[in-house]
Parts: C-alpha cells; structure tokens; sequence
C-alpha cells in the first residue's frame, strides 16, 4: 500500500511538471516526458526531483528585497518551515534548470502548483489569444478573484491592439480594440518599464491612468503583467476583478506564473510549421476562426505520377460544412472526397487543378443548394471560387442572396406598399429617410431628411396642428401616434399616414422614434368616388321609390281586387294578384272578371311586357278596351286584332302583351276562348289535369297582319279551371314545360273547396323571390247538388 500511495503521489507530480512544460514549450505529452527524463539524466537526478524543479521554474524566487515587498511577504507567511525532501536545494540543478529551485509550500500550498499544472495542460488545446483568455480566466480567475481578462499586443506605431479578452462584452471589446500611444495607458506603461502594475485603489487610480470599462467602475481593482514572450515582451496581460483591495503576495506570485505559461503557448502560436506533416501555424486557423463564411485552405495530394488525387483540408471557417455536418475545426485534416464525394469527376474539379496550375482564379457557375435552417429548409444560390495560395488553394463559398435579397425585399415592400421608412434620434439629432420616404413626401434628397418637429412643415396648413400634438406627445410622453395629413405634390394634393412609437431607455425617457409614412392617395380617391357613388344611388332610389309608390296606387285604383271569392253566372271565381318582389314591384299583369249584358261571364288575364308606370297604363288601356269591346258584342277573335292595332299605333311601338279572353255560356255551359301568346288554361276534372289546347294567335304588338282563333270547352259540374300569367309557373334555371307540371301536380294536390283553397296552391308553386308578377283567376263550377 505504500508503494501505491508513492506511486500515485509520484505519477501526480509527474503529469503536472509534463503539463507545466507542454504549456511553456508547446510540446506533446510525450515530447514533455521526454524532455523531463532527459533534464534528470543530464543533471543527475531522480524523475521526481526534476519535475519539482520544473514545476519550481513557474514560480519567481523567493528572494527578499531591502523594502520588503510582495517577495518578502510571501516568504514571511512561510513561517511553518517546509519538509526538507521536498525540494532539494541543490545549486547545480539550479545552475542546470536556469532557474531557482521552489518549492509550493514556501508560496502557499501545493493547491498553486495544482491550479498551474491544471492550466498548463489545458493551454496546449487552445488555438488562438481568445481561447487562451477563456482559458486564463477559468482557472486563474476563482484565485484571485477576477472576472475579466485582456490580452494587448504592442503594434509598430507604438499603440496597442486587443488580441484576445473574456468576461467583457463585445461591445466593450470593440470599443477598446484600438488604443493609440496615451499616457496613463497602464498596458503600454506595463511594456515600457517589462513590470507589472497593481492598480488596487480604484479612486486613486482614475485620476492617473486611463481606465478600461464602461463604466470603468466595474472593475475596482486591476492587475497588468508583461508576457515575456521574447528578450522584450510585447504582451500585456490583464487580469480585472470586482473588488477594491490589495492583490496578496501569493495572487500575485500566482498571477507571475501564469503569465509565464501563457507566453509558452504564445511562443507556440508562433512556431514555425512542420512542412513535413502538413501542420499548419495554430494562428492560420485562428485566422479562419474568426473569418465569415464558407472558407477552406487545401493542400494538394499527389500520387506517384504527380497528378493531383485528392486535397488535405489545412484550415476551414465555422460556417464551412460537409455532407456528414462536419464544420469548422472538425474538418481539418480530412479529404475533400471524404467530405464532399460528388465533387469527384465534376466541372468544380477541374477548376480546382486549373486555379491550382495557372495563375488565375477559378470561379464557378452558381447553383441552388437547399439548406435547413432551424429545421426549415431553405433554398439558397451560392457558387465556389478557387483561387491559388502558395502550393495549396484557397477555395470559398460565395453566398449571393442574404443581405442583397433582404435589401431588395424592403426596397420592394416600400414601393409596393406606398409607404417609407423614417428614424429620429433624439439623442445625437441624427435622423436616416429610406429612399421612398423621400419620394412620398416629396423632398429632395439633396436636402436632406427633417428633424421631427418640422415634420408637420411639410403637410397643409389645415393639417398641420394635429400632426404637431401628436408629435409633442410622442415626444413628451412615449404615446405612438397614427395620424393622417395632406401635402403638396406638384399639380394636386397627397394624401399620407404617418405612424411612429418610440424607443425609451431605462428611465422611460423616449430617444429615438422610429416610424413610416404611407401614401393614400389612390384610397382617398377611391372613397371619394364611393361616397359619390352612393349619394347617385340614393337618389336613383329615391326616384324609384315615387315612381313605385304612384304605380302601386295607380295600380290599386285600376286594378281593385275582391276582398273574397265572387260568384259570376253560376260560377265561383277566386282571384289573386302578387307583385315581384323585386325592381319596382309593380308590373303590367291585369285581370278581368265581370258579368256581360247577355247574363254571361267575361274573363281576362292578360301581361304587359316591362315594369312601371308605363306598363301599369299600357295595363290599363288594354284591360278597358278588351272589356268595352266583348261588352259591346265583338267576338274574342276580332277583340284580340283590335287590340293588336291599338298596342302597334300606341306611343310605344315596342311594348308587346299576352292576353287570353275566356267567355262562359250559363245555359249551355260552353266556354269559348282565345289567346294571344299566352299559356293555355289549366282543367282540373275529377282528379285529372290537362291543359286545354292552345288555339292559334301571337302576342299582341308582334306583327301587323296576326292570326286568331277561338276554342271551346264546356264545363261540367265540379271542374275547376286556372287562368294565370306566366309569373306562376316560370323559375330561374327551369324550362317552362316543367313549370307547367309542377302547376299540374300542386292542382291535384291542393285541390280542396272553400275559402282560401287558392292560397294552398300558391303557396306550393312560388318559393324564393319573386321576380315577376303573378296573377291567378281560379274559376270553380259548382256541383250538381249546389
């Protein structure tokens, strides 16, 4: 058990002198191992004496100097003494080594050596003064009690350039990368003087240096050390903490040490390359670490015969990626037909051999790739340049539509949207118009965008105050505003929208306003234009209107209806008038039912083409002229010819009207009637239906010379017999043959006597909105028994 516990204590100080060592040189694991073995043999000593003088060198000497100081203190706080076989004082491994022999009690405790063997190690994975900063201030920073680290390097003007931070924001960072030769600098006073500078009283301290932070009070205490990367070091290393106070003896021998294994790793960003391997400087890599973009070194592979078979990928960018998702740094030292295997044999292929052999660059055709973004794919247009760098090629993805095409989007969505973007800042009075802001408020660019108070000086003096209040109160109170107001645009007027809010800090205080205008021209005018069409129609409505309301009384007056069923030489007659339900409501269909000198009856359904006062009068003059002729003892035929002549001679030779006229015998019972253009009767007769056949005749007003003839029928007791206009059986998308069945079904259907009996059949043949007007005169015989 012993031997174990020696051997792990053994192996435990072995890896942290290999991992202090690595990080001083740059070397590998086994190269440190080496090394270390090497140094024991050459200086006579065990293993482990060597890797405690190695881990010693980190540390600056315990010597003790006239005033004190950080030295002095430290070993005072030492007083316990320390195990005289821990580090041999021994002046020839001192002379050996070139450093003095330590030992990590005399600082603190062995947890130091720990902290810096742990921080060796992981320096000899970072790749660039940015990983190195994270690095430093994971294991540095918890000691010492800092939560910022910054690298500077000295430039050849003499002023300093930001090589690598962490714990600062970018914002910080970018503010500070460039600092010229100032005094009160304290990284450039570090590099004149090769000595730190311990800034640990923060009110003292502003008044002298120039402080980084913003603000500077942040950090209350800071530490500046000099990175001895050569025989004048031309690093500073800062190390920034939160709280006020003195750095102690052993955090500032600790932040000593560091600074000594960050310049190892420096050194080896630096070294030159191994040809031979195919390595790479860590800083090319860097490099393209921080390079946007789709970007890869090649190095060519050749086989026996010279001729290029495949290309070692040296260096690659974050955003360059392979068909397995490979990116970035996991790319190198992989082959291109490894990572992308259809490049084989193509036209990029030989681009790639024609860059590589002549002197100008290869760029290729572009092409759509689809790529996904957030799990959403996408399809972009790239294309591939090639170009020569030294023996190897420079190959790039070329990217062409992310800020252009968004660019153009805008530009498009301004245009066609009428509207323009406008920012105000109220803070610097800086104010950006979008092109098209420009355009819709007609201002020349040439002049410049307004502030925005003078915004309202642009729009019309009527317009103006209420453009002003809402803008006060935007201003004043943070209240976003959507106010519409006129300009002057050349011959006319433009109509505008203006809506903006505002941007407040932490106070509430509105800084900048961002907004847009919008031209509504082409609205307004199509609202004026509305609006005029509107009061058109209501005035044709109203005229429509009068004309309805004198035809419906001029209709009632000439057209009275019986308030029940009347009883005409014999006969028991029903009669129903319904108007359309549409237009006008009043139309030109008529009826007659009256009894004639001879004890006979006269029946009439006629219908006037058109609708309206006219048809109503043309109505009119038809419906008395039909009674006073048949009433004077003119046959139906020769009425009909009549009427004719008087529709052609009329004041409108265009107006046309169907007509049947229907005389009935009360002692012969014989019906005799006659037609112009107009559907025959319906006879109802013990459960059966059929329509009378049609005698010959037109519609009246058709032509000068027409043909009339007369039929007769003759009635028995119970018939039921349907004169009607066409308005009872006519149906939008409806032929009229099947309008006249319908009619015959709901006869035999709704065929019941008595009161009302009419309103059934009515009902069952007219649904919807009427178009036309509908007359009926249903005529009954009675039975025998009546």
């Amino acid at each position: 058990m012993d031997r174990l516990r020696d051997l792990a204590a053994t192996s435990a100080v072995l890896e942290r002198a290999k991992g202090a060592l690595m990080a001083l040189t740059g070397s590998s694991p086994d190269a440190a191992h080496e090394e270390l073995v090497a140094r024991a043999e050459t200086g006579h000593r065990t293993l482990i004496e060597e890797c405690w003088l190695t881990l010693g060198a980190l540390m600056p000497p315990l010597e003790p100097t006239a005033g004190g100081g950080d030295f002095a203190d430290a070993a005072a706080e030492a007083a316990s003494g320390r195990p005289a076989a821990t580090a041999p004082q021994d002046a020839g491994a001192s002379r050996a080594t070139g450093v003095a022999p330590w030992d990590a009690t005399a600082t603190g405790t062995h947890a130091d050596a720990d902290v810096l063997a742990r921080l060796g190690k992981d320096l000899v994975r970072v790749g660039s003064p940015r990983e190195l900063a994270d690095c430093l201030l994971t294991h540095i920073g918890p000691e010492v009690g800092a939560d910022a680290v910054m690298f500077y390097e000295r430039r050849p003007d003499g002023g300093l350039e930001l090589v690598g931070h962490s714990g600062i924001d970018e914002t910080l960072a970018a503010q500070w990368r460039q600092v010229p030769p100032l005094s009160g600098v304290t990284p450039l006073e570090v590099l004149e003087a090769q000595e730190p500078r311990w800034l640990e009283d923060f009110t003292a301290d502003r008044r002298s240096h120039l402080l980084i932070g913003n603000p500077p009070e942040r950090w209350r205490s800071r530490a500046w050390l000099p990175v001895p990367t050569g025989d004048r070091s031309t690093l500073a290393c800062g190390v920034l903490r939160p709280c006020e106070g003195r750095f102690t003896p052993r955090e500032r021998i600790l932040l000593r040490a560091a600074a000594r294994l960050c310049a190892g790793r420096l050194r080896a960003f630096d070294a030159v390359p191994d040809v031979t391997a195919g390595a790479l400087p860590t800083a090319v890599q860097a490099v393209f670490d921080a390079l946007p973009g789709a970007t890869v070194l090649l190095t060519p592979l050749r086989g026996a015969s010279g001729e290029v078979e495949d290309y070692r990928i040296d260096a690659a960018t974050p955003e360059a990626v392979d068909v397995l998702g490979r990116s970035g740094r996991e790319l190198v030292g992989l082959r291109i037909l490894e990572c992308y295997p259809s490049v084989a044999g193509e036209p990029l292929w030989q681009g790639y051999l024609d860059a590589l052999i002549g002197s100008e660059p290869y760029e290729g055709e572009p092409f759509a790739y689809q790529e996904d973004v957030d799990g959403v794919p996408r399809t972009a247009t790239f294309s591939v340049r090639a170009a020569r760098m030294g023996e190897g090629l420079l190959v790039t993805w070329i990217r062409h539509d992310p800020s252009d095409r968004q660019e153009q989007r805008l530009a498009d969505v301004q245009r066609l949207g009428n509207l323009g973007w406008a920012n105000w800042n109220l803070v610097t009075d800086e104010v950006t118009w979008s092109s098209q802001a420009y355009a819709l408020l007609d201002r020349d660019p040439a002049r410049g965008p307004v502030r925005l108070e003078q915004l309202p000086d642009l729009a019309l003096p009527g317009d103006a105050p209420a453009l002003s209040r809402a803008i006060a109160e935007l201003v004043s109170e943070g209240r976003p505003f959507d106010v519409p107001f006129r300009t002057a645009s050349g011959p006319g007027v433009r109509h505008l929208r203006a809506v903006a809010e505002a941007v407040a800090d932490a106070d509430g205080t509105p800084v900048e306003v961002h907004g847009f205008v919008q031209d509504l021209t082409a609205q307004r005018s199509a609202e004026l234009a509305l609006v005029e069409s509107e009061r058109a129609i209501l005035l044709q409505r109203g005229v429509l209107e009068a004309e309805r309301a004198m035809a419906t009384r001029l209709q009632h007056a000439l057209l009275p209806l019986p308030s029940k069923p009347i009883r005409l030489a014999g006969l028991r007659v029903e009669v129903a008038y319904l108007p359309a339900q549409s237009g006008i409501h009043v139309g030109g269909d008529w009826f007659s039912a009256i009894e004639l000198p001879d004890e006979s009856a006269l029946f009439v359904v006629g219908d006037v083409a058109g609708h309206g006062i006219d048809a109503v009068a043309t109505m009119a003059q038809l419906r008395f002229t039909a009674k006073g002729m048949v009433s004077t003892g003119s046959s139906l035929t020769g009425a009909l010819a009549r009427l004719n002549s008087l529709l052609l001679h009329s004041r409108d030779s265009n107006t046309t009207a169907t007509l049947v006229l229907a005389r009935y015998d009360p002692r012969a019972h014989r019906l005799e009637w006659a037609q112009a253009g107009h559907p025959a009767p319906l006879l109802l007769r013990r459960g059966e239906v059929r329509y009378l056949d049609r005698p010959d005749g037109i519609l009246l007003g058709a032509t000068a010379s027409p043909v009339f003839e007369s039929a007769e029928c003759v009635l028995e007791p119970g018939d039921r017999l349907l004169l009607y206009t066409d308005g009872l059986v006519e149906r939008p998308g409806e032929g009229l043959d099947g309008g006249l069945a319908r009619l015959a079904q709901a006869a035999v259907d709704h065929d019941a006597d008595g009161p009302g009996s009419l309103e059934a059949l009515l009902a069952a043949m007219l649904e919807g909105e009427r178009r036309d007007d509908v007359c009926v005169v249903d005529i009954r015989m009675p039975e025998a028994a009546e």
